[in-house]
């Protein structure tokens, strides 16, 4: 298996950047041109979960849909979810990520981004667009929470 990951300096807490990501309303209104739309499908992000993920105009020439199964709950901390169904599920099999919010102080985190994949053929590339786009959404994490949602 493969593996490739991010990390991001984010100036909020690591207690509300789990808030944020694990908030289908709040991160569906950070940036709707990359995101458009998160929702559970199934459980409330609970390990078993589904949750999906629209993604908008700046982001479905690679991907505009994604259906992830949460595996992993660390509560405040991470979520790991590999993709059962979308774009990504056509390229790699398997695709799990986790999410991390690494406390720094009380007004900073790491966001980490992990992929552990597998490309279905020689051709696919490795997920740096994904990673790219998922640490570029991260970053907006801070100045969004700065301006009050």
């Amino acid at each position: 298996m493969r593996g490739m990951k991010g990390e991001i300096l984010l100036n909020i807490s690591a207690e509300k950047a789990w808030e944020m990501y694990r908030d289908n309303d709040t991160i569906s209104r950070i940036n709707p041109q990359m995101l458009a739309k998160a929702e559970y499908i199934k459980g409330k992000g609970e390990p078993g979960s589904l949750r999906c993920f629209q993604l908008g105009p700046a982001l479905s020439n690679y991907v505009k849909q994604s259906i992830e199964k949460i595996e992993k709950v660390e509560e405040g901390r991470s979520v790991t979810y590999q993709v059962i169904n979308g774009d990504l599920r056509k390229m790699y099999n398997p695709y799990r990520v986790t999410f991390s919010f690494i406390p720094v102080s009380n007004e900073q985190c790491v966001a980490e981004w992990k992929a552990e994949y597998e490309p279905i053929a020689p051709t696919i590339p490795t997920p740096e667009r994904a990673r790219d786009a998922a640490l570029s959404f991260l970053k907006l994490f801070g100045k969004i929470e700065n301006h009050a949602m």
